[in-house]
């Protein structure tokens, strides 16, 4: 009987060996002696093992991962990219597809990028190369950093640092908004890294919740610099003078007049992340990207406190100041958020996630397609560079961002220096009295109507 599919694809992915996968046949069954035996108690053959059992066996010598495994079921034999190896997939990520991966010969975990070949066109390409670029000018602690880049075939990929943790969205709304301490540790450290940034001449412009990466330690680095142009090089770059970013994170100059940005848009748009991560919410809920961009020129959210009612009042004050819509009357760099966060971040904060935390995406299959991508200023939390934090085989790694619509928020109140508690008019469900009464507001009248209508209708008849 000759070989099914997922042992001829497993033999060509050259991932197993053909020692392999016989010592997997004669382990896959259940004998306590570790043998798999027949029916007849006869040493268990090639045929008599199903393939679902040779892949868990496969992953349980460690010899496949459980991603690789289920892609080797569907037939797909290519796991290399250069000099690694694909093990799981991540994300989708803005210009593509991120997968996990580690390196042949060294043995080092990383993320890779990759644009697949049904999105390269020319633009695309361009603004890969780009994203390539300025990562590798980069080399800060609270950056993710570029590691390696090339192209094979017609796939163009980007290898980075792999963070082991889980990205700032994904851990608030599965564990909650974030105690004062935690986020003025992750903020801080976030701000570190888009002061080196700065310095640099660099603009994120895309500074979000699912752009920055914690691990259970609390280190935080900012990741995904697809958006990111240099303000010195506004020629060369294809996105000037075009709205680009997160709806939900906007600076107001970002809206108004996208040509003439500068790093003040980062400190707007992490003082939207500071809010979100201590409230659970995005500062202007619901509605569409044009409302969103028409409360961040106009509205002022909701007070913290109404959320957190633990938040320091100084420490609120940090989250106005960084989102003030005057970039002029804004906290002036991300040096000074460092200072003023100090004071209650102490030294990294342990998060510890209270679980895995699964993708509600599938696993993407191996870097040769592609997945949905948009490329507009479009849903809440949500980017023209939406990368996914949808981790593959339960991974609880996040390494880009998430591209599901929060629309769960509350609108912050007009403030003078401190923000005011806002007591909003939320309706309340009516009470099974009211509903009669209202009811019979409506009924009453209408039965009154009818009733004089038949009357007419007999006296004319009778007539």
């Amino acid at each position: 009987m000759g070989r099914s599919l997922f042992r001829n694809s497993a033999l060509l992915s050259g991932l197993v060996t053909a020692d392999q996968l016989e010592q997997a046949v004669l382990t896959a069954g259940v004998a306590p002696e570790g043998t798999a035996t027949s029916a007849a108690g006869a040493p268990a053959t090639v045929a008599e093992v199903d393939d679902a059992a040779l892949a868990n066996r496969l992953v349980e010598m460690g010899i496949l991962t459980p991603y690789q495994a289920t892609q080797i079921k569907a037939g797909r034999t290519k796991f290399s990219l250069g000099p690694y190896v694909v093990t799981d997939f991540i994300g989708q990520g803005g210009m593509g597809q991120v997968f996990k991966g580690v390196h042949q010969m060294m043995g080092r975990e990383c993320a890779i990028k990759v644009l697949p070949t049904t999105k390269a066109t020319p633009d695309a390409i361009l603004n890969f190369t780009r994203e390539i670029r300025t990562q590798a000018q980069l080399d800060h602690p609270n950056l993710v950093r570029a590691d390696f880049a090339g192209r094979e075939g017609n796939t163009n990929y980007l290898v980075v640092e792999y963070v082991p943790g889980v990205d700032l969205r994904r851990l608030v709304r599965t564990q909650g908004p974030l105690n004062q301490q935690q986020a003025a540790s992750v903020i801080l450290q976030a701000a570190r890294g888009l002061d080196y940034a700065h310095k640099r001449g660099l603009v994120h412009r895309d500074v979000k919740p699912g752009n920055i990466l914690v691990t259970s330690q609390g280190i935080a680095k900012v990741s995904d610099l697809g958006l990111a142009g240099f303000m010195y090089d506004a020629d060369n770059d294809p996105r000037a003078g075009k709205i680009v970013g997160t709806a939900d994170y906007l600076a107001p100059e970002q809206i108004r007049s996208p040509g003439d940005v500068s790093h003040l848009v980062d400190i707007y748009s992490l003082g939207c992340t500071l809010y979100y991560a201590v409230c659970g919410k995005v500062p202007f809920p619901g509605g569409t990207a044009r409302d969103k961009a028409r409360r961040h020129c106009e509205d002022t959210p909701w007070h913290p406190r109404r959320f957190n009612p633990e938040l320091n009042e100084e420490f609120v004050e940090v989250i106005a100041d960084m989102m003030e819509k005057d970039p002029k009357a804004r906290v002036q760099s991300a040096a000074e958020i460092v200072a003023r966060l100090e004071q209650w971040a102490g030294e990294a904060a342990p998060i510890t996630p209270r679980g895995m935390i699964r993708s509600p995406w599938s696993a993407a299959p191996l870097p040769s397609g592609g997945d949905d991508d948009k490329e507009s200023l479009d849903d809440t939390d949500g980017s023209e560079h939406s990368a996914s934090g949808g981790e593959g085989s339960g991974s609880q790694m996040s390494q880009g961002t998430v591209t599901v619509a929060s629309g769960e928020t509350a609108p912050l109140k007009n403030r003078s220096k401190a923000l005011p508690v806002a007591q909003p008019i939320v309706p309340r469900p009516l009470t099974s009295s009211e509903l009669i009464v209202r009811t019979l507001i409506f009924s009453i009248p209408l039965s009154m109507l009818l009733g004089a209508l038949i009357a007419t209708l007999v006296l004319w008849r009778w007539r």
